[in-house]
């Protein structure tokens, strides 16, 4: 690659990084990029877990500052993912394309639809005496206020199994699947949810990269200029996911899904 090739991968690096913490799906930006780029798609699937990391510990600092953390129950659901990331990662580097498009098409979809139904489901906001609405909450009294109480339910950690084995297997719109356990599932709001998503796939992409880099399958130089762009992608997502709160990452949330289900079938 010469020099023009590494920038490209760090301007797209850091939108991608954006996209991956306010909805998802940023990797799928990356990927075909990498691709055009001579990249073999085992390798470019190893190689972007580095970014991945670099962007999502960013993304932890940056709620961190913004006062928004719960490590214990990031710390748990990171840890029920991984037996799945390990076995995702050592089928994903025997991976072939065949079936990747369509198949991650389908699962974007679906997430839509789970996403739209639960948000129907939800109780509308109380009016007050003067008929105005009591629903609408400032990112400052969300971060001031204590944090629903998730549901804890078995079927919650089941699922977190099995988003650390697609995780590990392919890793490209993990983040929709996530946001549709944490958020439809254990009923965690858009905001921490985030919170929550860019911990757990900091702690599993560890084990990932150990067996994309067993494997030889991962560019280092090439992953640590996406990490450059990843991470600062991370920061600014995760500080607009704060500032901006549920109905911006909603909107974003449902664009993303739309636009990369719809590219990923005509391909």
């Amino acid at each position: 690659m010469v020099w023009w090739h590494y920038l490209l991968l760090a301007g797209v690096g850091c939108l991608a990084g954006i996209l991956n913490v306010l909805a998802g799906g940023g990797s799928l930006i990356l990927m075909p990029i990498m691709v055009f780029l001579n990249i073999p798609g085992a390798v470019t699937n190893g190689t972007v877990r580095i970014a991945i990391l670099g962007q999502n510990l960013t993304a932890i600092a940056g709620f961190k500052q913004k006062g928004f953390s719960d490590y214990r129950l990031s710390l748990t659901l990171a840890l029920c993912a991984l037996p799945g990331t390990v076995i995702g990662a050592f089928l994903g580097t025997k991976l072939s394309n065949a079936w990747f498009n369509r198949i991650l098409a389908i699962v974007m979809l679906g997430v839509l639809v789970t996403m739209i139904l639960g948000n129907r489901k939800k109780k509308k906001p109380e009016q007050k005496g003067d008929g105005s609405s009591t629903g609408s909450t400032d990112i400052e009294d969300l971060s001031a206020s204590p944090p629903a109480e998730p549901r804890v339910a078995f079927s919650g950690y089941l699922l977190m199994v099995l988003a650390g084995f697609y995780g590990g297997f392919i890793q490209a719109g993990v983040g929709f699947i996530l946001i549709a356990i944490l958020h439809n599932v254990m009923n965690i709001d858009l905001l921490r949810t985030n919170m929550h998503k860019v911990f757990i796939v900091a702690v599993y992409t560890i084990a990932a990269i150990g067996i994309f880099a067993w494997q030889g399958q991962i560019l280092w130089g090439t992953g640590l200029i996406l990490m450059l762009g990843m991470s600062l992608g991370g920061w600014i997502g995760s500080n607009l996911a704060v500032k901006k709160g549920d109905a911006f990452i909603r909107t974003v949330l449902y664009i993303a899904l739309v636009c990369m289900s719809i590219r990923l079938l005509l391909m």
